[in-house]
């Protein structure tokens, strides 16, 4: 299997400041942190990709991790840039983010689709020209139950029993690294939704 079959790029969606670190909107970027803590990384500003950026090496291949700096609805800017200058292309590029239409614990790995309103997917598939072919991480956090409710809630902090279930579908989603880097995308899906979280 080719090291180009694979992904190159794992973009944890979030916001920025000390206020948003532990609210459910940022599980994306708990994930990445997760990974990069467990890989002995750092993240560096990079201006001119709009975020921060680290790079490891999993399965003999590169791997960068980015954190968008600018605003939850503006991520595609900084995605479209680190993706132009690396020269990866969309279907290389995994995005992890927040899904209120899956349980609390629950994360499943796609690949396309619409942004069924979320403003980070909105704007990633607007900068990378319309394009829905990225993967996609869905990490569950459940919905309030109400629309109304929405922006309070995901903004929200999750409660300590929900913060234990997303932390356990996070180490989930971090053993199927390898599978990810290498392409191996069916054995991917299958190991991470066979995950029972009750």
């Amino acid at each position: 299997m080719s090291e180009l079959a694979g992904i190159r790029l794992i973009v944890g969606l979030g916001n920025p400041g000390e206020q948003y670190e532990a609210t459910r909107h940022n599980v994306g970027f708990w994930l990445v942190d997760r990974i990069a803590e467990d890989f002995h990384e750092t993240f560096r500003a990079e201006s001119k990709f709009f975020g921060h950026l680290a790079r490891i090496r999993v399965c003999g291949a590169d791997l960068r991790l980015l954190k968008p700096s600018t605003y939850m609805n503006r991520s595609g800017q900084s995605i479209a840039a680190v993706a132009r200058f690396y020269s990866i292309p969309p279907e290389q590029i995994l995005v992890a983010h927040d899904e209120l239409d899956h349980p609390v614990g629950q994360v499943r790995l796609k690949q396309g689709g619409g942004h069924a309103g979320h403003n980070g997917l909105r704007d990633t598939i607007d900068a990378l020209g319309g394009s829905r072919d990225f993967w996609r991480l869905r990490i569950g956090i459940a919905h309030p139950g109400d629309r109304t409710l929405v922006t309070g809630y995901v903004l929200g902090r999750p409660s300590k029993a929900d913060a234990e279930q997303i932390d356990a579908a996070l180490a989930d989603a971090e053993r199927i690294l390898d599978d990810l880097v290498a392409g191996r995308f069916q054995i991917a899906m299958n190991r991470l939704h066979s995950q029972r979280r009750d």
